[in-house]
């Protein structure tokens, strides 16, 4: 495994229990899992928990596995074009402050847990797939399926074609254990609280040129006011713009597969996608942090104490939510 990263990494493991996921065995021909040494993923919870506020980063993973990396056809630095570069450690203060979070490890190049789990590319695969896969939606089309094609730039990641095995060993071993801790920790907090938030975490290219007004620094997605109740996102909305950045809702990112899955307000579960313009926090050409970074992350604690500390019985109404955030 190389960890691909420029930074000392999040650290912050004092307060926190964390659960790992090793993966094993898996695949019609027992393809070994490339994570079967370390986790692919891992839960970290607070000591206690005080909200219902669940944080997910299912794209900042940086451990890329040497098998891997002997596939694809590209450097070091062109392969992490589409990672979430440091959104994790962007949210790293929620454990700490009474919410978990979940995140990969795995590279989003390596597999895209925010798609569903078998949208595959069919020209990907020496082997013929069958109807039982989802081989024609505009994420397969993009090259951006569950298995990815391709990098930022439409850079191609593999030399060869790859086995079906492949895909199983990724999507049986890895996919799904990770949705099934991403929803037992959305089924404990309805449990404990009668209401479950979940915030996918990410980032995004800058948007436009620098300097044009109307760029947006964040993007919130709830697929058009579907996924989450509206004051909920107003109260996040307000938090950035009190910070002096500019919000769009919607466009051009309205929520990947995980808000869509598990937004289901009428039955308690809240999910809203945020996604954070990279040139705020690091350069984007070499991923390096820049001296932004410190900046958001504050800003990011402020949001996380801000939804910790909300009073969960004002998400039935559209009340004083966003006044509470510019104080």
């Amino acid at each position: 495994m190389r960890q691909l990263d420029n930074s000392a990494g999040p650290g912050e493991t004092d307060a926190k229990q964390i659960t790992s996921a090793v993966t094993p065995l898996i695949g019609g021909e027992g393809v070994r899992s490339d994570y079967w040494d370390q986790p692919a993923f891992e839960t970290i919870r607070p000591r206690r928990l005080v909200a219902p506020v669940v944080f997910n980063s299912p794209h900042s993973g940086r451990v890329y596995p040497e098998r891997f990396l002997a596939m694809t056809r590209l450097d070091h630095l062109s392969i992490r074009q589409s990672e979430d570069a440091f959104v994790d450690e962007l949210f790293a203060r929620a454990p700490h402050l009474g919410a978990p979070l979940l995140r990969a490890h795995f590279p989003r190049a390596y597999l895209d847990v925010n798609r569903e789990p078998w949208e595959l590319d069919p020209t990907m695969f020496a082997e013929p797939l069958s109807d039982r896969f989802n081989t024609t939606s505009p994420r397969v089309a993009a090259g951006l399926g569950t298995l990815a094609r391709v990098v930022a730039e439409n850079k191609p990641i593999y030399r060869d074609r790859l086995s079906l095995d492949d895909a199983r060993m990724r999507i049986e071993g890895i996919y799904h254990p990770y949705h099934a801790a991403l929803q037992k920790l959305l089924s404990e907090s309805v449990t404990s609280f009668g209401l479950a938030v979940l915030i996918d975490c990410h980032s995004m290219p800058r948007i436009g040129k620098h300097g044009e007004r109307a760029t947006p620094d964040i993007v919130l997605g709830d697929r058009y006011g579907t996924t989450c109740a509206g004051p909920l996102v107003d109260l996040v909305e307000t938090v950035f713009t009190a910070a002096g950045l500019r919000v769009a809702r919607n466009r051009p990112y309205a929520g990947g597969f995980c808000t869509r899955t598990y937004g289901r307000p009428p039955h308690g579960v809240h999910a809203l996608q945020i996604e954070i313009s990279r040139h705020l926090y690091m350069n984007e050409a070499t991923l390096e942090k820049h001296e932004g970074f410190e900046t958001i992350k504050t800003l990011i604690e402020r949001l996380i104490h801000t939804l910790i500390g909300l009073d969960l019985a004002s998400l039935a109404g559209a009340a004083p939510l966003a006044q509470r955030a510019a104080e």
